[in-house]
């Protein structure tokens, strides 16, 4: 086994190794591997065999039909995915403010964030910064911590879902994220007053899909009141496909009040008087571990944070 030093690493381990790694762990083939990067298959081959003797070990399994990485090339194969999409970042920043723009901020938002709280902040932000390029992505908390230790994202505004997540992202708590069940005006349990639990699960929902951390809070809050979940469900994350099914059907289904508060407004809406009850979870935002944000990141993040006192001093 070579002796891996970081000094070593650092002298020889060049980017087009860390673009093979990617390619490789993407197509798990070294003839598709070498079309995507331009080169001979006997080129890439000779490359491979040099990065696995500097580091020591075998980074994919010389399968018949297929090269799966190894447990030790998962690891390599992540930092190789971290590292590449910092240089994208790095690139694409650059390029931006070479052509007079501002930067690229990318952040993610779960569902309760996107309907108040990122939008109100973007445009803040847009008025100090009109050339900053922003990208937003509407996810679980899960998927976007996932993103966030990627660094496919600059910041999150979410929620720890898991106790374990602390140990590996910083949170600055924003706001509480209340929960309401809610029908259409149409619905005939709107005239009904308090609903009984047996009422609730004679009708169809519209929930979160299996395995999301709202999808679970609900499901612990039917199991604490004894019951089971509904069976007749609709299983979805697209809030456009939520609003869309609830107000032209007799539906029932489990939101973030922020994000349905336009539609309470209207009267589209109805709130539901149940016996179930989840107690609110404060969202907030979420960033790696001992990062320091700088820029435009940081700039957004205290909008964020001034936002919310404001609102809290109300």
């Amino acid at each position: 086994m070579s002796d891996l030093s970081f000094s070593h690493v650092c002298n020889w381990l060049k980017f087009r190794h860390l673009l093979l790694i990617d390619t490789l762990g993407r197509t798990r083939n070294m003839h598709l591997a070498a079309q995507q990067m331009n080169l001979s298959q006997p080129a890439i081959s000779k490359m491979l065999k040099e990065i696995e003797s500097l580091l020591g070990f075998a980074l994919f399994e010389r399968q018949p039909r297929s090269m799966p990485p190894t447990a030790l090339g998962e690891q390599v194969l992540r930092y190789a995915q971290v590292a590449l999409n910092d240089a994208r970042n790095f690139v694409d920043q650059i390029g931006s403010l070479r052509q007079g723009g501002h930067g690229h901020l990318k952040v993610g938002g779960i569902f309760a964030a996107t309907a108040v709280a990122l939008p109100d902040a973007i445009v803040q932000i847009k008025q100090r910064w009109p050339l900053l390029s922003i990208e937003v992505v509407e996810q679980t908390s899960d998927h976007l911590m996932a993103m966030l230790e990627d660094k496919t994202l600059h910041l999150a505004v979410a929620r720890f879902t898991d106790e374990a997540q602390r140990q590996r992202f910083d949170f600055q708590a924003l706001a509480p994220e209340p929960f309401c069940f809610v029908v259409n005006h149409r619905h005939p349990l709107c005239e009904e007053g308090p609903v009984t639990l047996q009422q609730l699960l004679e009708w169809p929902w519209i929930l979160y899909p299996k395995g999301t951390p709202i999808r679970g809070r609900m499901e612990r809050a039917f199991a604490e009141a004894g019951v089971g979940v509904p069976r007749n469900t609709i299983d979805t994350i697209s809030m456009q496909t939520f609003l869309k099914v609830l107000q032209g059907g007799p539906m029932i289904g489990m939101l973030p009040q922020a994000m349905v508060e336009p539609h309470l407004a209207s009267g589209v809406l109805r709130i539901l008087d149940t016996p179930l009850h989840l107690e609110p979870q404060d969202y907030g935002i979420l960033t790696r571990k001992g990062e320091t944000l700088s820029g435009a990141a940081l700039e957004f993040a205290e909008i964020l944070l001034a936002d919310a006192q404001k609102v809290r001093e109300i």
